[in-house]
């Protein structure tokens, strides 16, 4: 055999069919391939070679062909070998050459105080639960759940999520409606090539918001048309006059990313009127549904029409982006489209993240770090409202009554946003502009200067350092 595949705890593949070709004997052409493994790098130093009766066998050649390459290279000082520790990759081999960059070098300061906006502290989560709940779910678990499963995701986390949602947030839906995706992101993906298949053209979006989701929708094939907004939110009175360039709107109504205002009641009716009676959808983002502090919670939009609002909901802000764990609850008509479209983009959502939300929520651990970290992120906003109000006092906090981040509005006379964001850079300083997320530069002509500013995204013990460097930006010279 002149080609194969070892297994020595991991792979190696060594191919000698050309070295034999070209008249090299087979100690000479084992020599060589394993030579030039180490000088390309697939192997490393110190990485532990097969025995030589091992690879004679995989190979199908003699283990004494084995021991005598092993003998030269060891001689030339590519590996290495003990007594009882077996033959290895030399220490001073060549080390693993990086693959070239066809790329741009990173240029700018690295980021030591992270101010960003729709950030989540990740020290808050709760690895110690969540590893004893993936214990529990894994044990309960029946073996067809590691199968291949179907689209809206384990019976198991929509049933929690159903019950989850109702109490909490209000919403009104089953688990034959609620789908479960790989995020927020995907979910509008979906739900975008969904509303094209139906003969949507665009989509109405907030006029500032986040511009990745724009972004995706636009992939999906949808334009999107901007909605001014003010106090009272998204100015939903506009959508009468788009006629049949939306088939949708999305909103951000509990509470506007980044503005901060929530949707007026009489604005929620009327946008739930326009779906019904122009046959269209509003999707309801309710990114950060969970953190209220100073006004009572805003139920979800959803409950005024199941079969005209879809609601995304995630577990980003709650729990941490990298689980991917978001979920749709969709009305009938977009229940299969979706579902279909679904299972061509991945098949399912992991199954285990999925298991082990569904244990943190029907055993009561989801509420209690929810309620724990309600009060960690209302303190850290009492924190910067109190550096602010001594250190920058002419700047305006708004959209802190809820969420995560708050926008500071900045004083006359106060440098460009672009002038802020590159001296924020230059002392290690990360935060977002607002008009970064315009979604139509219209919208915002004539609109003061802001800062959006996530108090969340540090841990405890970098959030003072954090608040320091941001008052001495914006401290007054």
């Amino acid at each position: 055999m002149s080609s194969s595949w070892t297994s020595f705890g991991g792979d190696l593949h060594l191919d000698l069919t050309e070295r034999r070709a070209a008249g090299a004997g087979l100690r000479v052409a084992l020599e060589d391939a394993l030579r030039e493994a180490v000088q390309d790098g697939r192997l490393g130093p110190g990485t532990r070679l097969p025995s030589s009766r091992a690879l004679g066998e995989d190979l199908g050649i003699a283990r004494n062909t084995v021991v005598e390459a092993y003998g030269q290279l060891t001689a030339e000082g590519w590996l290495t070998s003990r007594q009882g520790s077996g033959t290895t990759v030399a220490r001073r081999a060549a080390p693993r050459p990086g693959r070239r960059s066809t790329r741009p070098a990173a240029r700018g300061r690295s980021v030591r105080h992270d101010l960003s906006a729709g950030r989540p502290d990740l020290s808050l989560f709760p690895r110690t639960a969540w590893l004893a709940a993936a214990r529990r779910a894994l044990a309960t678990a029946p073996h067809d759940a590691f199968g291949y499963g179907g689209p809206l995701g384990r019976i198991e986390l929509r049933q929690a999520l159903c019950d989850y949602l109702a109490r909490v947030r209000g919403v009104r839906t089953d688990p034959d409606h609620l789908l479960i995706c790989t995020g927020v992101t995907q979910g509008l993906g979906l739900l975008g090539a969904a509303l094209r298949e139906r003969g949507a053209r665009g989509i109405a979006v907030e006029g500032y918001g986040l511009p990745p989701q724009h972004a995706v929708l636009r992939a999906a094939g949808l334009g999107t048309v901007a909605l001014p907004l003010d106090g009272a939110g998204a100015r939903v009175e506009r959508l009468d006059g788009l006629g049949s360039r939306c088939g949708a709107v999305l909103l951000t109504p509990a509470h506007q990313y980044p503005t901060g205002s929530a949707l007026a009641a009489d604005r929620r009716a009327a946008a739930v009127r326009w779906a019904r009676e122009q046959d269209r959808y509003v999707v309801e983002d309710d990114y950060d549904g969970e953190f209220r502090y100073d006004r009572q919670p805003v139920g979800a939009m959803q409950a005024l029409d199941p079969e005209r609002v879809v609601y995304a909901g995630t577990a980003a802000k709650s729990l941490a982006p990298g689980l991917r764990l978001a979920w749709l609850a969709l009305p009938d008509a977009l229940v299969e489209p979706v579902a279909r479209l679904k299972a061509l983009a991945d098949t399912m959502s992991p199954v285990l993240d999925q298991l082990t939300l569904a244990e943190l929520i029907t055993s009561g651990t989801y509420d209690r770090h929810v309620r724990r970290c309600r009060l960690h992120y209302r303190r850290r906003r009492d924190q910067l409202v109190a550096a602010l109000a001594e250190h920058a006092p002419r700047v305006r906090v708004t959209g802190i009554a809820a969420g995560l981040h708050a926008v500071l509005e900045l004083p006359p006379g106060s440098p460009s946003e672009a002038e802020l964001r590159a001296r924020a850079e230059a002392a290690g300083l990360a935060l977002g502009t607002l008009s970064w997320h315009l979604a139509d530069r219209a919208v915002g002509e004539g609109a003061a200067p802001a800062l959006v500013i996530g108090y969340a995204a540090p841990p405890e013990h970098a959030y003072p350092a954090a608040l320091a460097a941001l008052c001495e930006l914006l401290r007054e010279r």
